[in-house]
């Protein structure tokens, strides 16, 4: 099955319905037929940004609960890898979240990303693939 990244803001949006992204982010989860991949760092940075409500946190965790992204998990042997991300991207600055997602798009080869962050489209994989963003 293809899998398609998942950053931050789009699952924010989701669970916001006063983020301007929301409805974009309702169109793309309704019409998606593919897995959705993301990162534990992902996951603590939309549970910290969803802050203003614990109803929206206890839904967005609910339906993490209920398999609509495949959480993957990033050891000791990646940190090199994702820290010479942030590294190259420094002048952005590249996040953790970010980097993780770049890097687990070249451990998966996954060129497609459900963003609303500009930074993916200067963000670029070890084989030099740009991301196709799928939010806009």
């Amino acid at each position: 099955m293809k899998k398609i990244l998942i950053d931050s803001g789009p699952i924010i949006a989701l669970f916001n319905k006063d983020d301007k992204y929301h409805l974009a982010s309702v169109a793309f989860i309704k019409k998606n037929k593919h897995e959705l991949v993301t990162t534990l760092a992902t996951i603590t940075e939309v549970t910290h940004l969803l802050d203003f409500s614990r109803v929206a946190q206890s839904n967005f965790l609910e339906w993490l609960r209920l398999g609509a992204v495949n959480i993957v998990n990033i050891t000791i042997h990646d940190i090199e890898r994702i820290k010479s991300l942030m590294d190259k991207y420094s002048d952005l600055p590249m996040d953790f979240a970010d980097a993780c997602l770049v890097y687990l798009g070249e451990k998966l080869d996954i060129d497609e990303v459900a963003t609303i962050d500009r930074d993916f489209d200067i963000y670029r994989k070890s084989n030099k693939r740009p991301f196709t963003k799928l939010i806009s």
